[in-house]
């Protein structure tokens, strides 16, 4: 079974800084499209950033790039999502996703793509 299990949402204000981490378990972290979406209820869902786990290309969703740098760390089965300036609108709960075996396709996995997503953190940015 797999699991994913975010971790590292809270308040900042406009300007800041947070990490988000997402553990995996329950599937080999090689070969996987991980990423990131955001939630704002009475919104459609969407997509922050993908990392491919085998190759470690990394995608982004323009309204965050240059702001926001998704990374792992293999030996802990872990994503990272590092965001900095950020914004009001960057409000929203936050959500760990993993496709499992589409490494090589990330590039076109979408935020309605994952087989599996974690139970989320809220991320809230005061102006």
């Amino acid at each position: 079974q797999v699991q994913l299990v975010e971790s590292g949402g809270g308040s900042v204000q406009a300007g800041g800084s947070l990490r988000l981490s997402c553990a995996a378990s329950g599937t080999t972290f090689s070969s996987n499209c991980m990423g990131w979406f955001r939630h704002v209820p009475g919104n459609q869902r969407e997509g922050v950033a993908r990392i491919s786990t085998g190759g470690g290309s990394t995608f982004y969703a323009d309204a965050v790039k240059g702001r926001f740098t998704i990374s792992q760390d293999n030996a802990k089965n872990t994503v990272y999502l590092q965001m900095n300036n950020l914004k009001p609108e960057d409000t929203a709960m936050y959500y760990c996703g993993v496709r499992l075996g589409a490494g090589s396709v990330c590039y076109r996995v979408s935020e309605y793509d994952y087989n599996y997503s974690g139970q989320g953190t809220q991320v809230t940015v005061s102006s």
